[in-house]
This record gives C-alpha cells, sequence and structure tokens, in this order.
C-alpha cells in the first residue's frame, strides 16, 4: 500500500469513426465493428484516501450524474479492491468537461481514470491486462477509455485492436439538450431492423486507410454509424443539427455514438472554430466543443 495523499487521472472522450452493428445476441448484447478515436475533451478523476467509498462531481450537467455505487467509476473502485482483498475507501471526485450522457464515453471514461487513479493510490500493481479485464466487466467502451488513441473494437466493443493514424483530425462536438439512453437506441436500432438480414459488422478499409493515411478528406466519406437512424427516430431535431453543421463547411458530419452529440469533422483547426461558432449561432445545439484527435488513454497527471 501507499501513502500517496491523491492521484488524478485524465481520461480522454473518444469519437466513433465507424460503429457498425450486427443483429442482438443472446444475451442482448450486439457484434460490433466500433472504429474508436480519442479526442482532446477530458474528465479528471481524483482519487483521495477515506474512510468508505464516495464520489461526488463537478461540472456541466452533473445533476444527471449518479454519485452512488451505481456510477461505473465507483463500481470500478470495488472490482480493483475486490481483486486484491482490500476495501474500497477511497474518495472519487469527477471533474467533467465530457458532455454527460453524449454518446462519448463519459462514464466509461470516468471508469477507467477511477480504475488507473485507485490502482496508484492503493499501490496495487495490477497488469495492463488486469485492468483491461476489470475495463470489459464494466463495460463495452471502457476498454478503450484506458487505451485511447485509436483502436478497433470487437465483439461488444471490448476487444481491441491498435489502429495506426497518421496525422491529426479536427472535429466539432455539438452537445444538444438532454441525453439519450443507449439502451432505448439499441431497442430502437432492433426495431428498425427487425424485418432486415443485419449483415455481420465489418471495420471499412477505405476507413483504416484514411486514418492510416491522416487525409480527412479521404474518412469524411468513410464515416459511418449504424445507429444514427435509430437515434435520429428517437430525436429527429438532431437531423437539423447535422445539416447545420455540414452547410457551415464540415466535410462529414454523424451521430457520436448512441448520441444526442453530433460530430463533424473538418479538414483543419480554423475549419472547426469556424464550424463551431455556425452551430451556436444557428441554434440547433447547446455547446459546440472544438477538439483534436488522437490522443492518449488514461494518464496520471
Amino acid at each position: 500500500m501507499t501513502d500517496r495523499p491523491a492521484v488524478t487521472v485524465r481520461v480522454p472522450a473518444k469519437v466513433n469513426v465507424q460503429l457498425a452493428v450486427g443483429g442482438a445476441r443472446p444475451d442482448g448484447f450486439h457484434d460490433l465493428a466500433n472504429v474508436f478515436l480519442a479526442v482532446g475533451l477530458y474528465d479528471e478523476v481524483t482519487a483521495t484516501p477515506a474512510d468508505a467509498l464516495r464520489v461526488t462531481a463537478t461540472g456541466p450537467d452533473t445533476d444527471r450524474v449518479p454519485l452512488d455505487r451505481t456510477n461505473l467509476a465507483a463500481r470500478a473502485a470495488e472490482l480493483l479492491a475486490a481483486r486484491h482483498g482490500i476495501a474500497p475507501d477511497v474518495h472519487l471526485h469527477i471533474a467533467k468537461d465530457i458532455p454527460v450522457a453524449g454518446g462519448m464515453a463519459g462514464g466509461s471514461a470516468d471508469a477507467a481514470g477511477a480504475l488507473v487513479a485507485c490502482d496508484a493510490l492503493w499501490g496495487t500493481g495490477a497488469t495492463r491486462e488486469e485492468l483491461l479485464a476489470i475495463c470489459a466487466e464494466l463495460g463495452s467502451d471502457v476498454p478503450f477509455s484506458l487505451v485511447g488513441g485509436a483502436a478497433l473494437g470487437r465483439g461488444r466493443g471490448e476487444l481491441l485492436t491498435p489502429l495506426e493514424v497518421g496525422g491529426t483530425f479536427h472535429w466539432v462536438f455539438a452537445v444538444a439538450d438532454g441525453g439519450l439512453s443507449t439502451p432505448a437506441v439499441y431497442a430502437e436500432f432492433d426495431r428498425l431492423t427487425e424485418n432486415a438480414g443485419v449483415p455481420a459488422p465489418e471495420a471499412s478499409p477505405a476507413l483504416l486507410d484514411a486514418l492510416r493515411t491522416g487525409d480527412a478528406t479521404a474518412l469524411a466519406p468513410a464515416l459511418a454509424n449504424d445507429l444514427q437512424p435509430a437515434a435520429l427516430s428517437l430525436r429527429p431535431s438532431l437531423a437539423a443539427t447535422l445539416t447545420a453543421g455540414t452547410t457551415a463547411g464540415a466535410l462529414a458530419a454523424l451521430v457520436s455514438g448512441s448520441g444526442p452529440t453530433t460530430a463533424f469533422l473538418t479538414k483543419d483547426a480554423d475549419t472547426a472554430a469556424s464550424v463551431a461558432d455556425a452551430l451556436l449561432t444557428s441554434g440547433p445545439c447547446r455547446a459546440a466543443r472544438v477538439a483534436a484527435g488522437p490522443v492518449p488513454g488514461a494518464t496520471v497527471v
């Protein structure tokens, strides 16, 4: 055990540059080909010694963040502690900047951040493989939040293959009012596809090649999200936001993950700034955030 007073871990948001979704499995999950890119919007998770497990949060929309043991960060601390036979006595403070319930893996990021912070605070000495196993137990997006960069997620998204990226990609993220429930979006996907054959999910070779060469113009037409029709069905107003971004100069637009955040790929940082301004001026979103990727995963700061 260590006697460190506190450990802070910075952990990034993600955008799915491709989310290919297969049919529902017997366990209720869906097989995915999920191409993740970590982008420079961050939550910070600080672990401090305490007499019991406690979670606090500050930042935008934290009234919608659970502060009990249903919080993924709290569950991460409990799982790590249980594996090492110690009590999960820690105060986890989450400073949020990733949109809440926005399809950018904010909760998953917090879980990965808590895991790395508690491992350092408690001196458990967990291996990378052990941390990834706990991440996979916590949720489909949590392993990528630990790893960062770019990766192809298989299975339900937790089986990761790192991807080579040849440059920096510039994005704008439009934050919508309210959230969208991931289970509700998948249920709508199942409803919309129930009479259609859903093919096995595969990563697009053109998309992987565009990532490898760092070519935003080539990446733009390859962006794809099989959950987008379901998200638009549940939240039709998102269509106007997607149109506003491309009209303002984005190379491409898509719903980020299960939404309702929408993501806009731009050719450079200047264009990203002007697209963000246009989205805020035209009023189809509550906030517009600029970020670039790839960036590293959970990192002690």
